[in-house]
């Protein structure tokens, strides 16, 4: 049964990744380790009749129910969750678009603090994710190995001695495992420098992508940065892989932002600004917009060029912004326009009372 309740909590984003309190919270936004693992006996998601997939769906309900995860947690059959709670999920990163937008049956557990979060019959029977604040890949994993050791008591996962963990994509193969890191690139955007990063990532056998991951754009100056090969390495070496390659990210973006300050500091205040004055007096505007200039200010705040407003109220915006979030506030399902009014106002109003 959906805990519609605690559904309702989720009107008022307070994921601890949002608050913007991390290890190099500056660039970092949020760090993710996911898991991908099956149920042995039955075909994968894709294969699987609605037969199967109920029945992985009730074995995985009642081993999330056995095992000891958090104090409090949601659990959410998705069939009956309408088409715009789902989008709030998604715009949330607590499930996929590919999850919130398919049939059959299929759900997902998340934690009050929206650090954990489990799908099922996605791409793989389960999706384990656990999302930190901040640079933190050592204590997000670590937490998520705990869930993951928990459920391997309860359920029996697909597992070969040769391979590794059995996953409908052979990409994931062996330990199933994506760590996703979200950087907050504006200064090597506006240097133009981004496309090297993505050289460089792909040289390290890392991929970028953008704000919702695979397929989807980099809205924000947003990027995802994670791992590729998952077969024939260990855990703690693609732990250690992201670990070597974000802190150059990190580096590069800072050197960035010091010569855009002192090189182009009347180009870089001029653009901050006018963002800064756009949002707070805009009667309109888009997500591409809001999301735009949210990156500036953003970028702002670090340089001190903005003072009266923190970075926790800057990405909670990211996400109230989001058209789901907004439809949902407003009780009403909006069209185009109203939404960007809406948005507007939400902007306006949270900026006036912003401070640090």
């Amino acid at each position: 049964m959906n805990d519609l309740s605690g559904f309702d909590c989720l009107a008022h984003p307070l994921g601890e990744w949002l608050k913007g309190t991390g290890p190099e919270s500056d660039v970092v936004i949020s760090t993710r380790v996911r898991l991908a693992r099956n149920v042995s006996g039955f075909p994968f998601t894709a294969r699987a009749d609605a037969r199967q997939r109920s029945e992985v769906l009730r074995l995985a309900t009642e081993a999330l129910r056995s095992v000891h995860l958090e104090k409090s947690v949601v659990t959410l059959d998705l069939q009956q969750v309408a088409e715009m709670d789902r989008d709030i999920l998604v715009e949330r990163h607590l499930i996929s678009r590919e999850l919130a937008g398919a049939e059959g049956p299929r759900g997902v557990t998340f934690g009050r603090g929206e650090m954990l979060s489990i799908m099922v019959n996605e791409e793989d029977h389960l999706r384990l994710q656990w999302i930190k604040s901040g640079f933190d890949p050592d204590r997000a994993f670590s937490a998520l190995r705990r869930v993951d050791a928990a459920m391997e008591t309860a359920l029996p996962i697909a597992f070969s001695p040769l391979y590794g963990y059995l996953t409908a994509c052979p990409t994931n193969v062996g330990t199933g495992m994506r760590v996703s890191v979200m950087v907050h690139l504006p200064a090597l955007t506006l240097m133009e420098h981004v496309d090297k990063v993505f050289k460089a990532a792909q040289r390290m056998n890392h991929a970028v992508r953008g704000l919702y991951g695979e397929g989807t754009r980099a809205f924000g100056d947003m990027y995802q940065l994670s791992n590729q090969a998952t077969l024939g390495r260990s855990e703690e070496e693609i732990v250690a892989g992201i670990k070597a390659i974000v802190p150059q990210v990190l580096e590069y973006e800072r050197r960035m932002r010091g010569e855009l300050y002192t090189e182009k500091r009347e180009f870089v205040e001029d653009k901050v600004l006018r963002s800064l004055a756009l949002l707070r007096n805009a009667r309109r505007l888009s997500v591409q917009e809001m999301m735009s200039h949210l990156s500036l200010v953003r970028l702002g705040v670090d340089l001190k060029i903005v003072t009266d407003v923190s970075m926790d109220t800057l990405n909670r915006l990211f996400i109230l912004g989001q058209p789901s979030h907004l439809q949902r506030e407003a009780h009403a399902v909006l069209n185009p326009t109203e939404r960007e009014a809406r948005r507007a106002e939400l902007v306006r109003a949270k900026l006036a009372t912003a401070t640090n």
